[in-house]
């Protein structure tokens, strides 16, 4: 799951409808991309940073591919 993009649609009041209308795109494109389902294309990723005003590359971090254990520190 892509948690910073989730965190950032629901910070910003939004629903995924929204954000997928704003995408020009079906709601379940925009759930597999939040769900980390989906890559997107960079447009996509580009207006997402836009409308967040969050790096895209923070909103593209995977929880599953990010390890918080010491041995990774």
């Amino acid at each position: 799951m892509r948690k910073n993009l989730k965190e950032a649609r629901q910070k910003a009041g939004m629903t995924q409808k929204q954000v997928a209308e704003y995408l020009n795109v079906m709601e379940r494109h925009y759930k597999a991309l939040e769900y980390g389902e989906r890559l997107g294309s960079i447009k996509i990723w580009d207006r997402l940073e836009d409308l967040f005003n969050i790096n895209q590359r923070k909103l593209r971090e995977n929880v599953e591919n990010h390890h918080d254990t010491k041995e990774n520190l």
